[in-house]
C-alpha cells in the first residue's frame, strides 16, 4: 500500500511486520550506523553497503535459502525480449506530445514532460532473489530499479516497494529486505514512501521509481551516432557467477565480488558523465551486453562494433563460461539478439559473456570518440570503473570482433 513510509506502512497478514521488526528496520535504515537483525539459529553474515555512507546490516540468517524458493533469480527472470516484442506488437501507442518516452520506441523508463523545465521519469523493476542474504537481495533489487533513472539522465525522487513473499518467511528477513532497499533509495537521493505486499510461494521484490530530469537533458538509447566510442561502467559476468556459485563451481570470494558490483548504484557514474552530454545511454541488464547493444543500434539506426578482447569480466566469470556454465536467460538472449549479432571468430567463452544476463549492470555509453580520453580521465579522477569496448559506424546490427 502507499503510505507515508515503508517503515510505517501496513501490510496484510501474515506478512505484516512486527513492532520489533519495524524498530529494527528503522534503526538499520539510518546512514552511518551499524545495526543487527537477529533470527534464531543459522550463521552470521555481513551485507556491506559499499558507497554513499549507507548502513551495514549484520543478519543472523535462518536455515532458509531465498534462492531455493525461486525458479530463477535476478534479471535472468526477465520475460523473453522476443516474446515481449510480439506481445506489444498490437499495443496502440499513446498519442501525447508530453509523453517524451513511451513504447514507440521503448527505452529504459517512461518520461512525461510537466513543463519546459521538468519531466518525470517513471520505471518499475522487480525479480526473484539472486542471493540468499536478505539484505543483499533488497539492496540489489533496489539498485536495479534505481539504475533505470540514472540511465535516462535523471535523479530519483520517490520509490514504492512491490513485494511478494511466502507466508513461511520470518518477518525479520522481510524487514532486512525492506531496510536494505530503503538505504539504497536514500543513497540514490530519493525516498521510499510505501509499497504493496502480497503472498506468493516464490519471493519477489523490487521498486517503482519516479525521478526527475530536464526535458532537454534526457539520455535516450536511440541517439548513438557514427564516430562515437562505446564505454561500459561495470564488468560483466554477474549471471555466470551467481549460477556458478549456486552449482558449487564458484567460491565465496567470487560471490562477494559479484554482489559488490550488483549493489553499486550507477549514481556516481551518471554524475561523472552528466557534463559530457552523451549521445546515447542504456544500462546493461537482463538482455546482456549483446541484447542491449542491439537495442541501441536498432533504435539509433547505426552499426555497433564491439571489441571482445576488451570486455571487462568479474574475476572468475570467464573461467565459469569456459567450463560451460550458462544461466537460464542465456538461450533467450541468443534467440533475441543472436540474429542481429555477427560474432565472426569470437570464442564461445567471450560470446557467453556477451549474452550473459546482468543484474544491476553498468551503463553502456555512446559519445563522440574525441571526447573519450577526457571521459576516461574524469572517471579515473573519481576512482570509478570505465572501459572502452567499441565504437559506432554507419550501417545496421552489431559486429563483434
Amino acid at each position: 500500500r502507499t503510505g507515508p513510509s515503508i517503515r510505517g506502512a501496513r501490510h496484510e497478514a501474515p506478512t505484516r511486520l512486527s513492532e520489533r521488526s519495524l524498530k529494527v528496520a528503522r534503526l538499520s535504515a539510518k546512514r552511518n550506523t551499524n545495526r543487527r537483525f537477529c533470527v534464531d539459529g543459522g550463521t552470521t553474515s555481513r551485507a556491506p553497503f559499499p558507497q554513499h555512507g549507507a548502513a551495514t546490516i549484520e543478519l543472523q540468517t535462518p536455515q532458509v535459502k531465498l534462492t531455493d524458493l525461486a525458479s530463477c533469480g535476478g534479471c535472468a527472470a526477465k520475460y523473453s525480449a522476443a516474446r515481449l516484442e510480439e506481445l506489444l506488437r498490437g499495443f496502440v501507442p499513446v498519442d501525447s506530445e508530453d509523453l517524451l518516452v513511451g513504447l514507440a520506441p521503448a527505452d529504459d523508463a517512461a518520461v512525461y514532460r510537466l513543463d519546459e523545465e521538468r519531466a518525470l521519469i517513471f520505471t518499475l523493476d522487480f525479480f526473484p532473489p539472486i542471493v540468499d542474504d536478505p539484505g543483499d537481495f533488497g539492496a540489489i533489487a533496489a539498485t536495479n530499479a534505481l539504475n533505470d533513472v540514472f540511465a535516462m539522465g535523471g535523479s530519483p525522487l520517490l520509490a514504492l516497494s512491490i513485494a511478494a513473499f511466502p507466508e513461511s518467511l520470518p518477518t525479520e528477513m522481510l524487514a532486512a529486505i525492506f531496510a536494505a532497499a530503503d538505504a539504497q533509495v536514500r543513497a540514490a537521493g530519493g525516498l521510499l514512501a510505501g509499497g504493496h505486499t502480497i503472498r506468493d510461494e516464490e519471493p519477489k521484490y523490487g521498486l517503482a521509481v519516479v525521478g526527475t530530469v530536464h526535458p532537454e537533458g534526457l539520455w535516450p538509447k536511440s541517439g548513438a551516432r557514427a564516430g562515437d566510442a562505446l564505454f561500459i561502467t561495470k564488468p560483466l559476468g554477474t549471471g555466470l557467477t551467481m549460477t556458478g556459485y549456486k552449482r558449487g563451481d564458484a567460491g565465496t570470494q567470487q560471490l562477494e565480488r559479484a554482489v559488490r558490483w550488483m549493489r553499486t548504484l550507477n549514481k556516481d557514474a551518471a554524475d561523472a558523465l552528466r557534463s559530457f552530454e552523451p549521445n546515447a545511454v542504456t544500462d546493461v541488464t537482463g538482455f546482456g551486453l549483446f541484447g542491449h547493444a542491439h537495442e541501441m543500434a536498432d533504435r539509433s539506426g547505426v552499426r555497433i562494433l564491439l571489441e571482445s578482447e576488451r570486455f571487462p569480466a568479474i574475476d572468475g566469470a570467464l573461467d565459469l563460461a569456459r567450463s560451460g556454465i550458462r544461466t537460464s536467460g542465456d538461450p533467450r538472449n541468443r534467440d533475441f539478439a543472436g540474429p542481429h549479432v555477427e560474432l565472426g571468430g569470437v570464442s564461445e567463452t567471450l560470446a557467453a559473456l556477451g549474452f550473459d544476463p546482468q543484474t544491476a549492470g553498468g551503463l553502456l555509453i555512446s559519445l563522440p570518440a574525441e571526447r573519450g580520453p577526457v571521459l576516461e580521465a574524469e572517471f579515473a579522477s573519481r576512482r570509478l570503473f570505465l572501459r572502452r569496448i567499441g565504437g559506432v559506424e554507419e550501417g545496421t546490427g552489431v559486429v563483434v570482433r
